[in-house]
Parts: structure tokens; sequence; C-alpha cells
């Protein structure tokens, strides 16, 4: 995984892309909230902001 990101950053300072950085951190953030709130009671208010 630490190999991964070190490629991403690589790639992101190397073609200077770094505008895609906030776009990477909001897709992450929404995937984490969609894994960790699956099964608990939080679950059906965070499915209807979508």
């Amino acid at each position: 995984m630490m190999e991964f990101i070190k490629d991403l950053l690589g790639f992101l300072n190397e073609r200077k892309k770094w505008w895609l950085m906030p776009t990477i951190l909001i897709l992450l953030l929404v995937g984490l909230i969609f894994i960790f709130s699956g099964g608990s009671a939080v679950a059906p208010f965070i499915y209807t902001l979508f």
C-alpha cells in the first residue's frame, strides 16, 4: 500500500498534477464513509444525502 502512495505522489510531483489531490482526497473520504457506516445505525441518514 505504501508503494502505491509513493508512486502516486511521485506521479503528481513529476507531472505537476497537484490539482488532482483534492479530488483524490474527497473520493477517499466518501469511500471511507460508505465503508464504515454501511452496517451501522447511521447508514440510513448518510444514504439520504446522496
